[in-house]
């Protein structure tokens, strides 16, 4: 398979690896969808149940009160734009200082 092919076989496996433990197995529901969030993203802790909800409840377009597999994918997809962004954003300011060094005298 290609990076890409195992990229999506992935995220298939690893939402089906937590919806259904307590109810629809298509499903995530808001218990599931923490301990996602806590085991694969880190994202989420104990605490940080007003987080989940905020989650939970953006990406429940249907608002049935779970978050499906095309609504999860719409975080991932979300999430993997923000890195993409936060580092494309750190590699021009770590290019900019080394053209700004380069450009430098050196004595």
């Amino acid at each position: 398979m290609s990076p890409l092919q195992e990229a999506m076989v992935s995220l298939i496996e690893v939402f089906y690896s937590y919806s259904g433990r307590e109810g629809d197995k298509f499903k995530l529901n808001k218990g599931e969808l923490k301990n996602l969030l806590q085991e694969e993203l880190t994202l989420a802790t104990s605490k940080d149940t007003a987080m989940v909800e905020k989650i939970l409840n953006d990406l429940d377009e249907n608002k049935d009160g779970e978050v499906d597999f095309q609504e999860f994918v719409v975080l991932v997809a979300a999430m993997t734009v923000a890195c993409n962004e936060f580092f494309m954003d750190c590699e021009k300011s770590c290019n900019k200082g080394k053209s700004e060094d380069h450009g430098a005298k050196k004595d």
